[in-house]
């Protein structure tokens, strides 16, 4: 083998040991910080307002919001929609749990006929109503606690 064939081997090698170094240090990063959680209100707590579409349901005074009663985002609310609430760590859920025992999507919060159901979206620790685990869509009642990790949430006017 010539010179310059053994120095472009080892810089090749070199460039893909510094990639493989690199990618280390991303994974690294995104699981010492997680996901970026913007809050907002009084106390630092995200807030999010109840909207008028929030659907309505038959019989009695529909729930408009879903409250986090326990947890690190505590006092926040997330608006109940008609398309469904999606709950976890990625920033592209309707409420962002910073919670390290949350799934990226974790759990939906959706309206079926006359009341709400939470379905767990196959996340690894489980989503528990009334300290039981479902593996179901599972209805859900006025002082029904819903809980994903640490924080648990409850149906709201």
């Amino acid at each position: 083998m010539s010179e310059l064939t053994l120095a472009v081997v080892r810089l090749g090698l070199l460039a893909i040991m510094w990639l493989f170094v690199f990618s280390i240090v991303g994974v690294i990063r995104s699981d010492l910080y997680g996901t970026r959680i913007v809050q907002k209100g009084e106390g630092g707590r995200r807030r999010v307002r109840p909207t008028e579409n929030a659907p309505r349901l038959r019989g009695r005074r529909p729930f408009s919001v879903l409250v986090v009663v326990e947890g690190a985002l505590r006092g926040s609310t997330a608006p109940l929609k008609e398309s469904g609430v999606l709950l976890g760590r990625n920033p592209e859920c309707t409420l962002v749990i910073d919670d390290d025992y949350a799934s990226g999507r974790h759990a939906r919060v959706y309206a079926d006929d006359a009341s709400w159901y939470v379905e767990d979206l196959g996340s690894t620790n489980g989503t528990f109503v009334d300290g039981r685990r479902i593996t179901e869509p599972t209805p859900l009642k006025e002082g029904t606690q819903l809980r994903i990790g640490t924080t648990v949430l409850e149906l709201g006017r």
